[in-house]
């Protein structure tokens, strides 16, 4: 099976690397380093041990910042290598790390021999990490071969991926018995891991428990003047239709609250345009907000254009919905991180559909942080609620998340001691 893949792979590379041209000249790849995919990586000039990090997307980069900032801080002759896909990745390392000349970001090759081979000439990694479900079977060979540490970090692997995965046996057998360890971010990707063939598995809870930061950057646009005079929710991760689903339930609220306001922070910002249009067909006053921009008075809907720190947000509303929990076609991968946003005391709502977060939901709803809705209507009443009384920062419910969040990260930490301290 490996032969067909490594051979399907070395043919297709003159079209993956034609659609990622095309993607840079629509907008989609950095203009600057999108051939790092697809043609070369610069060798290295410094003899410092290197670990390399992989992580496709925001999501994957965030779960690694404070281990990363961990190793920086304990190990000053250590360099960090972060790869990623995504243009939003690299802005969040870019912001998280512009002052550290130990750390360097790179996007992900494609998963083609030649480049592979090139890739780990170059960089010469002492240790790898890849993230969440990040399994690219050429690399993986190419690694053992030559007997590169390699982790399975955060593992995610949902049903769906699991079956596709099982289909293959003997060929998943080989890849997931390739890594030396692998950590499990649920005790469903636990027991999936281990009927896939990986022999070393472990699991202390999700990494996204981890506090990414410990500052609060400053609004985009200045919410705290209109505090008093506009109550604000927030939807965020939203994905295609959720957007709607909002919007119903925001005419809802204005029903009660006519000067209220609904801040929606996509999934995905290449999408802003379409969502910017489908509220205009309701009649609603909305609002495009880049950085720095000013927040018009008969503003009802904004939609955040901008990639950044989801905290500032957090911190300003009470009410929180979640996105990729209403699309029953996403029943497999549906959900998106919550704990920030308990972090910060907000009270969540979020539909059925969260399968990726379903122990972390399961958490939270236990401990009457979270709730999930099936309605606009029963959302609608529910933020209306929530603004009759101010915020208050749950303490002890804080202290409960972060204290979970801390013993998952010491037992972490030990698990890859070994990568920076032999």
């Amino acid at each position: 099976m490996f032969f067909f893949y490594h051979i399907l792979t070395t043919a297709l590379y003159p079209v993956l690397a034609f659609i990622i041209y095309i993607r840079r000249l629509i907008g989609k790849e950095d203009p600057n380093r999108f051939k790092e995919k697809i043609f070369y990586t610069p060798a290295r000039t410094d003899q410092l041990k290197l670990i390399w990090f992989h992580g496709a997307s925001i999501g994957e980069i965030n779960t690694i910042i404070p281990i990363i900032k961990y190793i920086l801080k304990n190990n000053s002759k250590i360099k960090i290598l972060i790869t990623s896909v995504t243009l939003s990745s690299s802005e969040i390392i870019r912001s998280e790390f512009e002052n550290e000349t130990n750390v360097i970001h790179k996007y992900f090759p494609i998963d083609v021999s030649f480049l592979i081979k090139r890739f780990l000439n170059n960089w010469k990694p002492k240790s790898i990490v890849f993230i969440d479900s990040e399994i690219w079977p050429n690399f993986i060979f190419e690694i053992k071969k030559r007997d590169i540490p390699l982790i399975l970090l955060n593992a995610r692997i949902t049903k769906k991926t699991y079956r596709r995965w099982k289909f293959f046996e003997g060929f998943s057998k080989t890849i997931f018995s390739s890594f030396d360890k692998c950590i499990a971010a649920s005790k469903d990707s636990e027991n999936n891991l281990l009927n896939l063939g990986a022999s070393n598995v472990k699991y202390f809870g999700n990494l996204k428990y981890i506090p990414n930061s410990d500052k609060t950057e400053n609004l985009d646009i200045d919410l705290e003047k209109e505090k008093k005079k506009k109550k604000a929710w927030l939807a965020v991760s939203t994905h295609k239709n959720e957007e709607e689903f909002c919007v119903k339930t925001h005419i809802k609220v204005l029903e009660a609250y006519k000067n209220s306001l609904m801040i929606i922070i996509p999934r995905h910002i290449n999408r802003i345009k379409k969502i910017y249009s489908k509220i205009k067909e309701f009649n609603l006053n909305v609002q495009i907000i880049d950085k720095n921009e000013s927040l018009k008075k008969d503003t009802q809907v904004i939609l955040i254009n901008s990639f950044g720190n989801l905290e500032r947000y957090y911190n300003y509303c009470k009410s929180v919905f979640i996105g990729k929990s209403l699309v029953k076609e996403l029943i497999l991968v549906g959900g998106q991180n919550p704990i920030e946003a308990a972090r910060q005391s907000c009270r969540i709502y979020h539909g059925p559909y969260v399968y990726n977060f379903q122990e972390v939901y399961d958490f939270l709803d236990k401990n009457n942080i979270a709730e999930e809705i099936n309605d606009y209507n029963s959302l609608g009443q529910k933020v209306m609620e929530d603004f009759k009384t101010i915020k208050i920062f749950d303490e002890k419910k804080i202290k409960k998340i972060n204290l979970f969040g801390e013993d998952i990260f010491k037992k972490t930490i030990n698990e890859l001691e070994a990568l920076f301290n032999d």
